[in-house]
């Protein structure tokens, strides 16, 4: 099946219900709202419910993804902080696409806050002049445990970061998706773009969208009055694929 074929089962219902809404008002995208992360998602039982129905289960392979997190310095003094990079090197993810007319494609992916990398130097040094400052082992160790620590992310009682697929519209390689992110507590939605290639049987997803970390309850990282920050903003990139 060709990709566009592929992907034109799934993009042409949910295309045709975005279409139709278009003469009435915009539905706003909702608030974020507080959830328990204790409660583990179901989503062995979800998914095989959902190959049961007809359709493809692919899932995500951290070793042939990337996923980038950039935090960018800010405050009065910028030039006294750095920029940082981090990696999720594990993740848990799926991506199930239905058979035709069977309904929409649906997408989850988890990852634990404790196991992203930090400033890895090979990492810096592909990203430009912007991260080019050298990081001791202990300027790395000091920021992962104000990024982790209380007064930011909080991630001995928040620990995971979760991104559901709400709905998917466009069609053959180019769509937007609306997705559902799970931080801190919180879920907010909000759409991103998506570059796929490579279905029915294998995926390549890719993307970037960027997020605010107060919209999620998160206090970005502030010192000295000021004087040194992270701005709120942080630009998260992404080539997620699976078999």
């Amino acid at each position: 099946m060709k990709r566009a074929a592929a992907w034109r089962c799934v993009a042409l219902p949910l295309a045709a219900a975005f279409l139709a809404g278009c003469s009435t008002a915009p539905v706003p995208v909702p608030g974020p709202t507080v959830v328990d992360q204790s409660v583990a998602p179901a989503w062995a039982t979800q998914y095989a419910a959902l190959v049961a129905g007809g359709g493809t289960l692919l899932r995500l392979d951290p070793r042939h993804s990337e996923v980038r997190i950039r935090v960018f310095r800010g405050g009065r003094a910028p030039g006294l902080g750095h920029n940082h990079v981090l990696a999720a090197p594990k993740f848990i993810g799926y991506f199930f696409l239905p058979a035709a007319g069977a309904g929409a494609a649906r997408f989850d992916l988890e990852l634990r806050l404790d196991e992203l990398e930090l400033d890895d130097p090979a990492l810096r040094g592909a990203l430009g002049p912007a991260f080019a400052a050298e990081l001791t082992a202990g300027d790395i160790a000091n920021t992962r445990a104000h990024m982790l620590g209380e007064d930011n992310l909080q991630a001995a009682r928040y620990p995971f970061v979760r991104i559901h697929g709400v709905a998917v519209t466009g069609e053959g390689s180019a769509l937007a998706a609306r997705v559902a992110v799970e931080l801190h507590g919180q879920r907010h939605e909000l759409w991103l773009p998506l570059a796929i290639e490579g279905l029915p049987r294998h995926l390549s997803a890719s993307g970037s969208f960027v997020l605010r970390q107060s919209d999620f309850g998160v206090q970005p990282y502030s010192a000295l009055g000021g004087l040194i920050a992270v701005q709120d903003e942080v630009l998260i990139s992404f080539t997620l694929v699976g078999e």
